[in-house]
């Protein structure tokens, strides 16, 4: 099960995503990425957390630690913005911390340029997120972390974010184990990912044993979509593993090259210049140049 341990400081917020996490140190001396049961996303966002988290771990993909974390919003009292400390006060009691990775880069499309990924370990993550309809790792947003960044270990790829996974739990009765998803524009589609070789290595694994030991680790209060938490359990249980059976049937292959990904990203550039309002290109210079003599370029690009 997860381990439990308890916030003693507040760090600071992160603003990088909607959810508005927190960094926090707890009882046990570690520091950890805390999203809380109070955001907007909700409590589904958290099982989709642990469930797609601890089963990347026993697939032997690299995911940081879950610990569930016991806030107290008196910790936070500091925070001076007014809607996180409504957020901390929403959230008091069970939340979910990630360990937090210190010096951990982001893997940006710049990044990619130059980063190696192995086919196969590309392969691997995107089936991973195709099994569990995770549509929030993109070229634009891949919730990938490049660490460690020093020391004599080699820098990895870690997987971060599954709060928009499982999208099948939002609406139940149109589920469907075997719908295909586009991922042609995933994060790692430009390294060529082996996703045949990659299912036919992880597709054994998930056994229905697998299933139900992940899905223990999410606590009872989170679950929430049936009349009972082991109902919920069984149907993720069974959704998943139906998934897994019906592989063939949305199973990525179909990936875009490094050129056609610039080419794309030229013509979407394109499309958002044409459609700026007249107005906001006559936006004045506010640092002095006139606006005639403006690299409107960088503004509108």
């Amino acid at each position: 099960m997860l381990r439990e341990v308890t916030a003693t400081r507040y760090v600071e917020p992160l603003r990088s995503g909607g959810s508005v996490p927190g960094v926090v140190e707890a009882d046990d001396l570690g520091t950890y990425v805390v999203k809380f049961t109070g955001s907007a996303q909700g409590r589904r966002a958290l099982v989709a957390e642990v469930i797609v988290g601890e089963l990347a771990r026993a697939l032997g993909l690299r995911f940081p630690e879950l610990v569930l974390v016991h806030f107290d919003p008196a910790v936070a009292d500091d925070e001076p913005h007014q809607e996180v400390r409504d957020l901390h006060a929403a959230s008091a009691g069970l939340n979910l911390g990630m360990d937090f990775l210190p010096g951990a880069r982001d893997f940006t499309p710049e990044v990619a340029k130059t980063f190696p990924v192995d086919p196969l370990e590309a392969g691997r993550i995107v089936w991973l997120d195709a099994l569990t309809v995770n549509v929030d790792r993109t070229v634009h947003s891949s919730n990938l972390m490049i660490w460690p960044t020093s020391g004599t270990v080699p820098p990895r790829l870690w997987l971060i974010d599954h709060g928009a996974a499982l999208v099948f739990h939002h609406r139940w009765d149109g589920a469907d184990p075997g719908k295909a998803y586009d991922f042609r524009h995933h994060a790692l589609g430009r390294y060529g990912p082996d996703v045949p070789a990659a299912d036919a290595e992880l597709a054994p694994k998930v056994t229905g044993e697998l299933l139900r030991r992940v899905v223990a680790e999410v606590p009872d209060a989170w679950l929430t979509d049936f009349a009972t938490p082991e109902e919920a359990r069984d149907a993720y249980v069974t959704h998943l593993h139906a998934r897994v059976k019906a592989s063939a049937a949305w199973l990525p292959t179909d990936f875009p090259g490094g050129e056609e990904l610039a080419a794309e990203e030229v013509r979407r550039a394109a499309r958002n210049r044409r459609g700026r309002p007249a107005w906001l290109k006559q936006v004045p210079d506010l640092h002095g140049k006139p606006a005639a003599e403006q690299d409107w370029s960088v503004h509108l690009g």
